[in-house]
């Protein structure tokens, strides 16, 4: 096997290492209480801000927390991490209802045309995102700032980033084939779905997979309330820094194209298209290695069906509601193509989104490349049969009508 590439062999029955086996220890010996209660009280003590806003976001984190409590699997790391999570979004959530009281002009702060990627995960969109952002005319999101989107007026600016480099060194530290399969770095240009989290409207893969009650909601609810919510932060984050044109993305959006273009109704659309069979594969193997700290036990089968369905209801959605989508603001983006060239795929889109491409332009794309390339961190090698007992034929059998949406596609898992 080349140096490069890594097999992880041990999914459905981890090879824990020592410092996996310590972070485990001390969760189970610091648990944490999953209640709302006390991800309120914790939120208020690192913030002293007693307005959080409307309390329906109430509803949303209890249920939440309480399917978690009530999944037998979950570890006390795993526990731990939504407890985390939920304090995060809480303080994030007070630290926004409160500017947003002493600075009511934000909700005039004018949002120009973003350029949207919607995809499916692990079809080549956090690259594509990443190129977009190089240039400079257009705002994008680091993940230091996703995570927290307001300061803490007590801090220096640059706290907020190194927390998220402290995050993703313990990450590394405990789970390191994180960054060949999704690098989360602080500079990384991370999902725009990150702010929602502080409305208690984010789907998270890790959370929902177990999470029944919560999905349900999340399937049945008409989500452009929750937009909203997300323009609002966005135009946060715009005046407290420019530019006025945002790159965004996320596969959320395949499902929710009619939130979407309601609230961003002058955006331009990038989809992107990949084989389902080599998503699947892909998302499956990801959220299997995590769980080997999320979980008691590893189960590779639940990983593969909750993904077959998670991308098949993706994929439905998107099919349905295509036809809102305008031609003129459309960007049809297959994964071969892209990787095959994908600064011409970089230009296409800018182009269509009526921006010049120039040497400027073109240099910063470049600059970009050099520095994130694809499989800096290496490339893991995915094993359908091997890891998951599961033909690709079998796999691919519910996703004929999107094959025949898209028959240029390219079979890459056989």
């Amino acid at each position: 096997m080349p140096p490069n590439r890594i097999r992880i062999t041990d999914l459905a029955a981890p090879r824990l290492s020592d410092i996996q086996r310590i972070a485990r220890r001390y969760a189970e010996d610091h648990p944490v209480d999953l209640t709302e209660n006390a991800v309120m009280a914790e939120a208020r003590a690192r913030t002293g801000i007693d307005e959080f806003g409307p309390d329906d976001f109430r509803p949303r984190m209890a249920l939440w927390l309480a399917d978690v409590d009530a999944d037998t699997n979950r570890s006390g790391l795993g526990r731990r991490m939504v407890f985390d999570y939920c304090v995060r979004y809480a303080t994030n959530r007070a630290r926004i209802v409160d500017l947003l009281a002493r600075h009511p002009e934000i909700h005039d702060v004018p949002l120009v045309a973003p350029i949207i990627v919607v995809g499916l995960p692990r079809s080549g969109t956090t690259h594509l995102l990443n190129l977009l952002s190089a240039d400079t005319r257009l705002r994008s999101l680091p993940l230091w700032e996703s995570y927290e989107p307001v300061p803490d007026p007590a801090e220096e600016l640059d706290a907020r980033r190194a927390r998220a480099q402290q995050a993703w060194d313990q990450m590394m530290s405990v789970a390191p084939h994180t960054a060949a399969m999704h690098p989360m770095d602080p500079d990384h240009v991370h999902e725009e779905i990150e702010l929602q989290g502080a409305d208690f409207a984010h789907y998270q893969p890790e959370w929902v997979s177990y999470a029944p009650r919560y999905r349900e909601w999340y399937l049945g609810t008409d989500q452009t309330p929750h937009y909203e919510f997300l323009r609002t932060v966005l135009r946060i984050l715009q005046w407290q820094q420019g530019p006025d044109r945002w790159v965004l993305k996320s596969p959320q959006h395949l499902e929710q194209l009619g939130p979407l273009l309601r609230v961003f109704p002058d955006a331009t659309i990038v989809m992107t298209h990949r084989d389902p069979v080599s998503v699947v594969q892909s998302a499956a193997t990801m959220m299997a290695y995590a769980a080997r700290l999320q979980c008691e036990r590893v189960d590779t089968g639940h990983h593969l069906r909750y993904w077959s369905e998670r991308i098949e209801l993706l994929l439905r959605a998107s099919v349905r509601d295509a036809h809102l989508l305008a031609r003129e603001r459309r960007v049809d983006v297959l994964f071969h193509e892209f990787m095959a060239d994908d600064v011409a795929t970089v230009r296409r889109i800018l182009e269509r989104a009526g921006m010049s491409w120039n040497a400027e332009c073109a240099q910063q794309v470049s600059r970009r490349h050099a520095e994130r390339p694809r499989r800096k961190h290496g490339q893991v090698a995915y094993d359908l049969r091997a890891d998951f007992g599961a033909e690709p034929a079998a796999v691919r059998e519910p996703f004929d009508f999107y094959l025949r949406e898209h028959p240029e596609l390219q079979i890459e898992v056989t």
